[in-house]
């Protein structure tokens, strides 16, 4: 018999996850009070029992939208996605609560792999767990989501060989570059909370360079000052000449070390300073016993016209493996709303703006 009990308690709710497999760092406490505090989302912790023993685990984001509600569960839920069962009834079970909150929609997005190596290469393969969960959600009347918030693709790396084999794996060039930026004097540091002015001003200028919108520093020193004081964020900072000129922001959890932000200045970037401190990340990931270090994004299309093909082509060099997971899935409990909402809204506000 399953049961459903929420959880209020940030150290239960996090030993809890810590030991769970698929254990994510969006699944956190930390993660739901972040976007909490900085979007609206109310999280609903809750851990579902099997003979008094937590078997999954969900933090499902709550918002009101006017009248309205939707539901999300970043790379949630947190369960053994191999326990063909286990899904099913975790399933239904999410189905039944997005019904009682009368939501327009609940969105998951398992950190559940469905196969890996780029498509159509020589190193494509499926992943079989992966390809039931699709097919469970599919029967169930989950739709494939046209709002993926999380990257599908990602590259990971395994981080039990020893540091040698590590870097004998990079790319000739990649390699090289680690040993360019040594050679030109760039040094790595620890950050802390009183960098972290400097980490958003690299950010910011990173954004303005690349294109990609970045948010005011509040928002940023939520994210990276809450994670970093409760122990599971971790800064490497790049210094030349006693200047700042590269950081990388890394969030860790479980299992697994992941790249999740990184910046540079736009003066001294031929010194390297970006592969010197990927490097140095996957050593201090490797030395407090992580497995894996997960680069944190890859093209959704394995082609130049992706947005991602230049960070791509930097990532691949490390010479992880690419994988690919299920992606974000939605449930309608009421299907005309979700329509009215995924089709027709978008359109009423579209027809305001151009009114004025």
């Amino acid at each position: 018999m399953l049961t459903v009990q929420p959880i209020t308690d940030p150290a239960i709710w996090n030993d809890s996850l810590r030991k769970m497999p698929y254990a994510h760092i969006l699944q956190t406490w930390e993660w739901g009070e972040f976007k909490r505090v900085t979007t609206g989302w109310k999280p609903l912790r809750l851990a579902f029992k099997q003979d008094e023993k937590i078997v999954a685990m969900a933090s499902i984001g709550v918002r009101q939208i006017g009248p309205l509600r939707v539901m999300y569960l970043p790379k949630g839920p947190v369960m053994d996605y191999e326990d063909a069962d286990l899904c099913l009834e975790i399933f239904d079970q999410l189905q039944r609560i997005a019904r009682q909150k009368f939501a327009v929609w609940l969105k998951i997005d398992p950190d559940v792999v469905a196969g890996r190596g780029v498509p159509d290469e020589s190193d494509d393969v499926l992943y079989l767990p992966g390809q039931s969960v699709i097919h469970d959600l599919k029967t169930r009347g989950w739709r494939f989501s046209e709002d993926q918030v999380q990257f599908r693709n990602t590259i990971t790396i395994d981080l039990r060989p020893d540091e040698d084999a590590l870097l004998a794996q990079m790319s000739q060039n990649t390699r090289r570059k680690v040993r360019t930026a040594e050679k030109k004097g760039v040094s790595v540091r620890t950050g802390t909370t009183a960098d972290l002015d400097t980490l958003y001003q690299l950010y910011k200028m990173t954004g303005e360079r690349d294109g990609f919108i970045t948010r005011p520093l509040d928002y940023y020193r939520q994210a990276w000052e809450r994670f970093m004081r409760a122990g599971l964020a971790h800064v490497l900072i790049a210094e030349s000449e006693g200047a700042a000129i590269a950081h990388v922001i890394l969030l860790h959890f479980g299992r697994t070390c992941w790249y999740f932000y990184g910046a540079s200045s736009n003066e001294q970037r031929d010194k390297m300073p970006n592969y010197l401190l990927q490097w140095e990340a996957m050593r201090w990931a490797k030395a407090q016993g992580y497995e894996v270090y997960d680069l944190w994004g890859a093209p959704d299309k394995f082609d130049e016209s992706d947005s991602m093909w230049g960070v791509y082509e930097f990532k691949r060099g490390f010479r992880g493996t690419v994988t690919r997971h299920i992606g974000a899935w939605d449930y309608a409990p009421f299907p005309p709303l979700y329509h009215a909402y995924t089709q027709v809204w978008p359109r009423v506000l579209g027809w305001m703006k151009r009114r004025g």
